[in-house]
């Protein structure tokens, strides 16, 4: 039997939280014109000292990046901690971190993309749960729905809604289960680490970016045969956006790529959920009990 993952306090106004920047970097203006916009909500906010630095493409060097995410997680006075951008680099230094302090004084992780690493590592290493949800770099970002943050700033104080939304849905099905997953990419590159993903009895959220249809298809095949994809509550796809043809053609869509992998194994395959690298990018929970409720084409997902 899963052992119950611990849920941090609800932020309040008055709470103190982290910017940091784990992975690539982050444009100065960007990360500063977050600040106002958590204060908005009531919050102070700290934002690490090497968050706007430049090492290549990261955001300073790994042991940078490294010493604002160790600093986070130990200060006890910081309630939750953004990661300001995706983008690569959480894995080069993620098993440094010493996340004991989590024991006595568990707070709240949030982000996406590239941040699935520490995701991961908080469910399936500490047991702990934290937020899937929009980053820093996007907070002033036009195209991106209202609630897309109304969502996470719902997330990190405890507003807790149904998520609905309406898509194609295969072997459709009342489910139960936890809810795990992430950027698929970065699910696929944890194979064999202390991070993997234990997928069994759990619902899967699965989402990506800027790959070849075949690279999703590789990536899902691999998940298959390390048995990750099999014993699933459900499978539930977000954004798979901007996703490109080699120069041979794949000939088949995203949903038709995932039917074909996932479909023998007959549960729910639900597509077109909210969340990713799309304008509308909710918040929810990973590593939170949920149930979802299908009636024709629109689903409803509620934490239990």
């Amino acid at each position: 039997m899963a052992v119950k993952k611990i849920q941090p306090p609800f932020l309040k106004p008055g709470d103190e939280v982290a910017i940091i920047s784990p992975s690539f970097c982050i444009d100065e203006n960007l990360l500063f014109e977050a600040v106002p916009f958590l204060e908005k909500w009531g919050l102070r906010v700290r934002i690490g000292r090497n968050a706007s630095k430049k090492h290549g493409p990261f955001a300073g060097t790994d042991e940078e990046r490294f010493y604002d995410l160790q600093e986070m997680t130990d200060d006890k006075d910081i309630k939750a901690i953004l990661c300001s951008r995706g983008g690569y680099g959480l894995s080069r230094i993620i098993d440094r971190v010493d996340f004991s302090a989590l024991k006595n004084n568990p707070k709240w992780y949030s982000g996406f993309s590239d941040i699935t690493v520490l995701h991961m590592w908080l469910n399936e290493v500490c047991g702990i749960i934290s937020i899937h949800g929009e980053m820093p770099l996007n907070f002033n970002n036009i195209e991106k729905t209202s609630d897309t943050f109304l969502s996470l700033k719902q997330a990190l104080f405890g507003d807790i809604r149904p998520l609905e939304w309406e898509g194609n849905f295969y072997n459709p099905a009342d489910v139960k289960g936890e809810l795990t997953g992430g950027n698929l990419s970065l699910l696929y590159s944890l194979t064999g680490t202390r991070a993997e993903p234990s997928t069994g009895g759990k619902i899967l959220f699965i989402e990506d970016v800027k790959e070849y249809y075949y690279h999703i298809d590789r990536m899902l095949t691999s998940l298959k045969l390390s048995g990750r994809l099999k014993g699933l509550t459900a499978l539930v796809v977000g954004g798979m956006n901007k996703i490109e043809d080699a120069k041979i053609s794949w000939g088949k869509t995203i949903e038709e790529t995932i039917v074909d992998i996932a479909g023998e194994y007959h549960y729910p395959l639900l597509f077109n959920f909210p969340a990713g690298h799309i304008c509308d990018n909710r918040a929810f929970y990973i590593g939170k009990q949920v149930k979802i409720e299908i009636k024709g084409n629109r689903a409803t997902l509620q934490y239990i």
